[in-house]
């Protein structure tokens, strides 16, 4: 049996899918723009809203290129108005900064790690970009056994203020949930970039789990393999310390103070964080059993919305249509 294909249909799908493809090359510069960080084609292979290989991702920003939509220096390409030069020395920069940062946010993982109910400890902001500066600091993403996130929460948190002088540099703990709730609520390009760019620092094989319940992020970055980066890896603690612990605060009395640390806790954030409105506080001081999130200052939004910002500006600039 003979097939006659429609060339022009085949042409106009090819035309659709390359047309997809350059759009969403653009969106991944510019949501990077925010930041102020060029990216490597590689890295925006990885952060495509569409499949691609390597080279035609390289064919594509080098027809950008030309076309004026963005800069390139070395390895690096930016959408950004600012010189090129500048950013790439500022990333470099930030690239070695990252490397000495990473040595102390594996000694403060590894004492994360020793405290009950922890069961895995993973990095996120900047530093799982591989980037950091005078004013970064080490945000943590911690896994808790069920049923303990907030008596978790409350034993670092009394740690910090005592031993480290209530220090957010080395020590951020805004993020927690819990082993029977590892699919994020929010799902948007912000929440995507941040799992996807994880770095182990404790639990390798909870990592997994994190990753298979939140396979949406594939649905933003197709061409982003859910992989382990890790760290240095410290091997889920089992010290009989821990243990010891946490066999005390088994039953109806574990269950009861960590009721309590919730309560404690959100009357403070509510009494402090005053001026923002439900939906605002939900979305960043988010507190349930099953989760802790702590962004008073709701970076999310703020960079959710330059996003889109950038994305207008470019669109009128160039007179396209990024959607």
């Amino acid at each position: 049996m003979i097939y006659e294909y429609d060339t022009n249909y085949i042409n106009a799908v090819f035309k659709a899918k390359k047309k997809v493809l350059a759009h969403e090359l653009l969106k991944a510069l510019l949501y990077f723009d925010i930041f102020s960080f060029p990216l490597t084609a590689k890295e925006i292979k990885r952060f495509c809203g569409s499949n691609a290989t390597l080279e035609e991702v390289e064919n594509e920003l080098g027809f950008f290129e030309k076309l004026g939509y963005l800069q390139r220096k070395e390895e690096f390409y930016s959408c950004s108005q600012e010189d090129i030069g500048l950013l790439v020395t500022r990333r470099t920069k930030g690239n070695i900064k990252a490397v000495e940062m990473l040595k102390k946010a594996l000694k403060y993982s590894a004492i994360i790690s020793y405290f009950p109910f922890v069961r895995g400890v993973y990095l996120s902001g900047s530093l799982s970009k591989g980037y950091a500066d005078k004013d970064s600091d080490v945000d943590y993403f911690i896994i808790t056994e069920p049923g303990r996130l907030w008596l978790s929460r409350m034993m670092l948190a009394l740690f910090k203020r005592l031993f480290l002088f209530n220090s957010h540099k080395y020590f951020c703990i805004n993020y927690f949930i819990d082993t029977d709730s590892l699919e994020i609520q929010d799902k948007n390009i912000f929440t995507a970039i941040e799992l996807a760019t994880l770095i182990t620092m404790c639990n390798t094989g909870l990592y997994r789990k994190l990753m298979q319940s939140n396979a949406w992020i594939k649905d933003f970055f197709p061409n982003t393999i859910m992989e382990c980066i890790s760290g240095e890896n410290i091997p889920a603690n089992e010290s009989r310390i821990k243990g010891f612990i946490e066999k005390l605060f088994q039953g109806k009395w574990g269950d009861s103070l960590d009721t309590l640390c919730y309560k404690i806790t959100l009357k403070k954030w509510q009494r402090k964080f005053k001026t923002l409105t439900k939906e605002e506080f939900e979305l960043n001081l988010r507190s349930k059993k099953n989760v802790s999130k702590h962004h008073p200052r709701g970076f999310q939004t703020k960079i959710l919305n330059a996003y889109r910002k950038n994305i207008k500006e470019f669109e009128q600039k160039f007179h396209i249509n990024l959607s």
